[in-house]
């Protein structure tokens, strides 16, 4: 019981992940879990840091390299591209994506459908090529 009390005050694992994307971002280029762990004031333990990298990578949000024994990691994209990502996913694992889609769309607000058709638009002059 006491263990569980303790946990929960700890922070969720999507809060972690943020934390830890964010301290990446902040990087000027790829960070070791290390690098992470210091700027986050060291009060994560470093098998936490490893474990939620590795979490994100899974996720495709964060890509790694190779940096002497370790790793380097580095954001897969900017924080628009992790929410579109993500939002892919759910669409992914949904077996009737028209019906989500749809119901997405008509929950929009007016501004959001405006944007959203301009997008549309757009994107649908790009793939014409020459006309």
């Amino acid at each position: 019981m006491a263990d569980h009390q303790q946990r929960s005050g700890r922070r969720g694992q999507g809060e972690l992940e943020v934390l830890v994307l964010s301290a990446l971002r902040e990087s000027d280029g790829p960070a070791t879990a290390g690098w992470v762990q210091e700027r986050l004031g060291g009060d994560l333990a470093y098998t936490t840091v490893i474990t939620i990298l590795t979490r994100l990578l899974a996720k495709g949000a964060v890509t790694r390299e190779r940096s002497g024994r370790s790793f380097a990691w580095t954001p897969a994209s900017d924080e628009a591209g992790l929410a579109a990502h993500r939002m892919r996913r759910v669409l992914d694992g949904e077996s009737d994506r028209e019906a989500v889609l749809a119901s997405f769309v008509t929950g929009l607000g007016p501004d959001d459908e405006r944007l959203l058709r301009e997008l549309l638009d757009q994107s649908r002059g790009e793939g014409d090529g020459e006309d």
